[in-house]
This record gives C-alpha cells, sequence and structure tokens, in this order.
C-alpha cells in the first residue's frame, strides 16, 4: 500500500485546473503560430499550399514518397518539363506531376495542360474528371520549386495510422506537463 500512496499522492497535491490552463494556453499559442506563419507563406508564395507532402511513387526518382516540395505560384505560363501540383474535380487531395504537353491557344491567351508522373507508363488523362483530356491554369495550385526529401514521413504515419497521431498529442501533452514542475 506504501508504494500506491507514494504514486497517488502527487497526484492529489498536483492543482489540476492550472496544469489544464497551461496545456490550452500552449496548444493556442502552438496553434495560432502555425496558421500565422501557413498565411504568410501564402501570401508570399502566392499558392493556397505553399508546402505539399509526395504521397505516391509516381514521380521517383526525382520525388520519394514523404518529400516535401515547396510551391509558388506567378503569372507566368506553365511551360512543359516543369513539376507543378493540381487539383483535379472530384478528387480531395491534390497531384504532384510532370508538365509534358502545353498547347496554348492565342485567340483566349488560355493554355491547355497534359501532365504525367515520371514513373508512370501513361499521361494523366485517367485521373482528370470524366471526359476531361486538359488541365487549365485554374487547375494548377502551385509550381514546386524546391523540396526537402523524407520530411513529410511524419504526416504520411500520421494520416495512414492515426493511432501515431493520438501517440504524438500524448506526449506533446505530457511534455507540457512535466515542464510545469
Amino acid at each position: 500500500m506504501d508504494s500506491l500512496q507514494r504514486v497517488v499522492e502527487p497526484i492529489r497535491a498536483m492543482q489540476i485546473r492550472p496544469v489544464l490552463a497551461q496545456t490550452v494556453s500552449l496548444g493556442g499559442m502552438i496553434l495560432a503560430s502555425a496558421l500565422i506563419i501557413w498565411k504568410g507563406l501564402m501570401v508570399v508564395t502566392g499558392t493556397e499550399s505553399p508546402l505539399v507532402v509526395v504521397l505516391s511513387e509516381s514521380m521517383e526518382p526525382g520525388f520519394k514518397r514523404g518529400d516535401i516540395l515547396f510551391l509558388h505560384m506567378n503569372k507566368d505560363p506553365v511551360r512543359a518539363g516543369e513539376i507543378v501540383v493540381f487539383n483535379v474535380d472530384g478528387r480531395d487531395i491534390p497531384i504532384v506531376h510532370r508538365v509534358i504537353k502545353v498547347h496554348e491557344r492565342h485567340d483566349t491567351a488560355e493554355a491547355d495542360i497534359l501532365t504525367k508522373g515520371d514513373n508512370n507508363p501513361r499521361d494523366d488523362r485517367l485521373l482528370y474528371a470524366h471526359g476531361q483530356l486538359w488541365l487549365q491554369q485554374q487547375h494548377i495550385v502551385g509550381r514546386a520549386i524546391g523540396y526537402l526529401p523524407y520530411a513529410g514521413w511524419l504526416t504520411i504515419a500520421m494520416t495512414e495510422k492515426p493511432v501515431f497521431k493520438y501517440v504524438l498529442i500524448g506526449a506533446l501533452g505530457l511534455l507540457v506537463v512535466a515542464s510545469k514542475e
């Protein structure tokens, strides 16, 4: 019983309200800081997604699954050979692939864009929305301007195995509580 009292007594002595207030305050500051940084990156890069994680092997050997890409978007026309991130109607997750053809329409100053994953045997027309043969500029989210190898594996792990997310949150919570003492 003596060892049980040694465990229970510090828990009873700990005041839950200040620890909870500190945890909520720290969580709020972290969340607010992340949001401010993200919004700042959006303004600087001109894209709603300044960073993306490569989720498949379709761009190997250039980009591997888990690489983080840094994106930028400007008004310059998209050119063949560029790595772009694009959204397709009906899909939630953007796709990272290379532009292989661009057909500029001089009458409207618009362009039809065709993409392909470097590791894929065919172009992306099967990935586009039903009946769609080309992408337009509004589908392009950003252009890859750099990358950080393997830095996105934590994101992939938390998405594919949600238990990792809860373990990480729990560990951060314990860190906050432990740092109070």
